[in-house]
């Protein structure tokens, strides 16, 4: 099993960056899919950008164009980098990766890191 650990979260006026950070606890390169979600206030968990072993990237059409999702294998951290942030982005993100064990694939979760927009 795998530990990650989200930061850079916190409080941000609309139209403005942050960039979210994702350390895991060992490389990624055995990782089979990685990506970021959200939940918004009182709303359901909901998908934001991915990026497959190949390294694919695909996003939410609510993000797309403003957030861009990349990695470093070295520092074997995910980053999420947030532009021209709305209101609406606000809400907990957290980070996700995907394992194939051999019968399933198991999601590993972070804790999570609050990003609210406002002015």
């Amino acid at each position: 099993q795998v530990q990650l650990v989200e930061s850079g979260g916190g409080l941000v006026q609309p139209g403005g960056s942050l960039r979210l950070s994702c350390a895991a606890s060992r490389s990624m390169h055995g990782f089979d899919g990685m990506g970021w979600y959200r939940q918004p206030p009182g709303k359901q968990r909901e998908f934001v950008a991915a990026m497959t072993s190949a390294g694919t990237t695909i996003y939410a059409e609510s993000v797309k164009g403003r957030f861009t999702i990349s990695r470093d294998n070295v520092e074997n951290t995910m980053y999420l980098q947030m532009g021209s942030l709305k209101p609406e982005d606000t809400a907990v993100y957290y980070c996700n990766v995907k394992t194939w064990t051999g019968h399933d694939l198991r999601d590993d979760w972070g804790q999570g890191t609050q990003v609210t927009v406002s002015s």
